[in-house]
């Protein structure tokens, strides 16, 4: 049974840090490329970062700079640290797993629209920026 679960959201003040976790399990962790999205009220889902098997990375150009994915392998688990928070990074994060086999490349993968029913999906985190 796959299971993707996120941890590490939570309320910080505008200019401050965090950082996301996702532990996988019930797959095979290096034939799937790993990613995060978020989706805040009213919004469409978006696609935040993402990292293949050989530790290739992509960025939205919203966190570009701000942002870090990064992954162990050995833990089966994907990290995002999160530094220089803005209120509107504020949002429901997910982690995801997609084959990589079936992906035209990271970045196409977190251009909209996103599509949900694509991979294995987690719960999601919150995360909340105060100004």
């Amino acid at each position: 049974q796959v299971q993707l679960v996120e941890s590490g959201g939570g309320s910080v003040q505008a200019g401050g840090s965090l950082r996301l976790s996702c532990a996988a399990s019930g797959y095979t962790y290096s034939s799937y490329s790993m990613g995060w999205f978020r989706q805040a009220p009213g919004k469409e889902r978006e696609g935040v970062a993402a990292i293949d098997s050989d530790d290739r990375t992509r960025y939205a150009d919203s966190v570009k700079g701000r942002f870090t994915i990064s992954q162990d392998n050995a833990k089966n688990s994907l990290y995002l640290q999160m530094n220089s928070l803005k209120p509107e990074d504020t949002a429901m994060y997910y982690c995801a797993a997609a084959p990589s086999h079936l992906l035209l490349s990271l970045m196409w993968w977190l251009l909209p629209p996103i599509n949900a029913d694509f991979g294995y999906w987690g719960q999601g985190t919150q995360v909340t920026v105060s100004s």
